[in-house]
């Protein structure tokens, strides 16, 4: 079940006019300014709120998959984009910017995807495209087959450079 834009708006728009009408009755109690900002934080905890049920509705832990993204290069890649495929489909794609690989350079991860598969056995597949050393572009690939109970599945695509054959190394691996 998906909550609409619409139905949010109309509890938004609900609960404003809800709070107007107070503050509209309550002429001597505070200054007008007060309630607005009372008013104001009520509806972005609503907000809050209204996003964390959307999230448990349409990825509920019994289906959910993320996958993350880790780099650990440098020397041997620069990274370029990344494509995630899920039993033969594309379901995440990514272009890198400079501000988004310094942050990943810096220990960050990126939330690639999320979504929902049935239980059972999946196929997993991480492609990666980068620049090596003297511009050589660099195709690396991973895969890997995982089974999927009622349990929330996390997985990671790690990126990182192999000083003993000086290449990149994709791999994926299943958090426990």
């Amino acid at each position: 079940m998906r909550i609409s834009t619409q139905y949010r708006r109309w509890m938004v728009a609900g609960t404003l006019l809800a709070g107007l009408a107070g503050v509209v009755r309550a002429e001597n109690e505070a200054p007008v300014a007060a309630q607005v900002e009372d008013l104001k934080k009520q509806v972005i905890n609503l907000n809050r709120d209204l996003f964390i049920l959307e999230e448990d509705l349409l990825f509920p832990a019994s289906t959910q998959l993320a996958v993350f993204l880790s780099v650990d290069t440098g020397k041997f890649m620069r990274l370029d984009a990344v494509k995630l495929k899920v039993d033969g489909e594309v379901v995440a794609a990514h272009l890198y910017t400079d501000t988004q690989l310094k942050a990943l350079a810096r220990g960050g991860m990126q939330r690639l995807y999320l979504g929902n598969v049935k239980s059972g056995a999946h196929e997993i597949t991480a492609f990666v495209e980068g620049l090596g050393p003297d511009n050589r572009t660099y195709k690396k690939a991973s895969s890997l087959t995982i089974n999927k109970e009622t349990d929330i599945k996390s997985l990671e695509i790690r990126l990182k450079d192999l000083s003993t054959n000086y290449e990149p190394e994709v791999s994926i691996v299943e958090w426990e």
